[in-house]
């Protein structure tokens, strides 16, 4: 196969083959352009702490050691937030010599301020899967900021699959935005595209969202339905900064407008020179196609999950806070994110989860 992530058509491939298997027949809109949205099984494991299995040991090795108590998500179950779950996957894999996998937390996911981070059997690493794994796959889940309530099947993960070196340097970058624009504006390029904080908008005061520290549980199953105002505190300012509070949970947005053209896929990884008091929750691969209308569009702004760690920090605007990394597409997918796959957050600005009410 070309060197590459894989397109949806690669993944329906590598579905027929037996590359991914599944207890269940695939959802409608499981393949996305170029990642496979991942499903929770029917279990789930309290456990005293996160862990990897290592590479002399399975998850269920690990469970034995670790778990608290079972539950049973058939109907419906909560996961409380300050407590570490794992959930077996309905999604398992056998990967061809050649080729790896990386998974990542939907951005609803990352929205909600959900830790989520799949582990594999004797795995080193959350979210990547060695070449030519064969195994099952499982989600630690962490609910941070909000308890949840979770159901067998629903999707919080998504995976990619590569096939060799991937990732764009920073001249590949460069041509890439001389053809075709991948962000309004000035592109800062450095080990893949800077993108910084939008703290001064260009109508009224409101630049973020902050998770109120005491609220009821979010049922993930719903959508458009929780008031905000239930669950986050709006942060306004009329000067370009605010001060981020160690241990809260921010929802900020990106001041430039990104694009991913149909060839290139994306993920959002920390900046480099990051001084540690904060980092940004990078939720999320981008798809072929997110912010991309074919003609030097203005792209889409990009939702920024971000934490305070041990000492307030003042974040001003146009701070540089994170960076995309591009990576080639084996091929162009057959849907493109935001054309023939609906989403929630094309053509986005600052915006909450799709649980929650749009705010007028």
């Amino acid at each position: 196969m070309k060197t590459g992530v894989l397109s949806d058509t690669q993944i329906s491939q590598l579905l027929t083959e037996g590359g991914i298997s599944a207890t269940a027949p695939l959802a409608a809109g499981q393949v996305q352009p170029a990642s496979l949205d991942l499903r929770l099984g029917a279990r789930a494991y309290r456990v005293r702490a996160s862990f990897l299995a290592g590479k002399d040991h399975t998850v269920a090795d690990r469970l034995a050691q670790f778990t608290m108590h079972e539950i049973d998500l058939t109907g419906g179950a909560v996961l409380e937030k300050g407590c570490v779950y794992v959930v077996p996957l309905m999604e398992a894999l056998s990967l061809p010599q050649g080729m790896t996998a990386a998974a990542s937390a939907k951005s609803s996911t990352g929205r909600l301020d959900l830790l989520t981070r799949i582990i594999t059997d004797r795995g080193v690493e959350f979210d990547r899967v060695p070449d030519g794994y064969t195994g099952p796959l499982f989600v630690e889940i962490c609910p941070r900021s909000f308890s949840v309530l979770v159901r067998p099947g629903l999707m919080l993960n998504q995976i990619i699959f590569r096939c060799g070196k991937t990732i764009m340097s920073d001249a590949d970058l460069r041509s890439l935005h001389d053809r075709t624009p991948i962000v309004n504006g000035e592109a800062v390029i450095s080990d893949g595209l800077g993108f910084s904080v939008d703290l001064r908008p260009d109508d009224g005061d409101l630049v973020g969202y902050r998770a109120k520290p005491h609220t009821g549980v979010i049922d993930l199953a719903q959508v458009n339905h929780y008031d905000p105002a239930d669950f986050w505190e709006e942060v306004r300012t009329t000067d370009g900064r605010i001060i981020l509070d160690p241990g809260a949970f921010y929802i900020l947005v990106s001041r430039e407008a990104i694009a991913i053209p149909p060839d290139c896929a994306a993920e959002m990884a920390p900046y480099l020179a990051m001084v540690g008091e904060f980092r940004v929750h990078y939720a999320g691969f981008f798809d072929p196609g997110f912010g991309w209308d074919g003609a030097g569009g203005q792209g889409s702004r990009g939702v920024l999950e971000v934490r305070c760690h041990e000492a307030p920090f003042v974040l001003e605007h146009g701070q540089i806070v994170g960076r995309l990394v591009y990576e080639t597409m084996s091929e162009t997918p057959k849907a493109l994110y935001g054309r023939e796959i609906k989403s929630n957050y094309q053509g986005q600005g600052l915006k909450l989860s799709k649980h929650f009410a749009s705010a007028h």
